[in-house]
């Protein structure tokens, strides 16, 4: 099988089921944002190798990479479709909430804002993050527009908070303080 089809040449390309849209479409944009999520967890996981909490992070992002295929899946298949894709469920978003809860315990209290950054995974994963809130709104806007699981937006939004928690986490377990932000500088 060869990487490339020459389908999507004339600018558009196929959702699960067969339907063509533009590349442009929402669906698209959402999906192809949410695939960017998950190639920065990817480099997340590679600059965590051999780091403090290596062991306990790393299953968990590859369970997310794992689930942010079904997520796009879901977002590239309409409802009326008869493609048959496993879609993203209420108990995938108690998941994250129940590892907010868990990597929480381990951190001090947040008193103030603090910057992005600290250890380059750390800094990779406030990448992620920030991609993650641009995916969940682009799936908002999708959703807008057409019938789209809401489950899909839910699980994002709170990725993208268990990725700041991941981000806060994996600077304290290298001992590497936050940046506090200062208003005026």
């Amino acid at each position: 099988m060869k990487i490339y089809t020459r389908t999507g040449d004339n600018g558009t390309t196929a959702l699960f089921g067969g339907d063509r849209v533009d590349k442009h479409h929402p669906r698209i944009d959402a999906y192809g944002t949410v695939d960017e999520t998950n190639a920065y967890l990817g480099l997340t996981r590679a600059l965590m190798k051999d780091q403090p909490g290596a062991g306990r992070l790393d299953p968990l992002l590859a369970s997310i990479q794992e689930t942010l295929f079904v997520l796009g899946a879901d977002l590239a298949t309409p409802p009326t479709s008869r493609a048959a894709v496993p879609r993203i469920e209420e108990t995938l978003v108690q998941d994250l909430e129940d590892a907010i809860d868990a990597f929480e315990e381990d951190l001090p209290a947040l008193q103030h804002f603090i910057l992005p950054g600290g250890t380059p995974a750390a800094g990779t994963l406030h990448v992620a993050r920030t991609v993650c809130r641009r995916a969940e709104r682009l799936t908002t806007a999708a959703a807008a527009q057409e019938t789209i699981s809401m489950h899909t937006a839910i699980y994002l939004n709170r990725l993208s908070d268990l990725l700041f928690v991941l981000a806060r986490w994996v600077n304290h377990q290298a001992g590497v303080d936050e940046a506090q932000w200062r208003p005026g500088g």
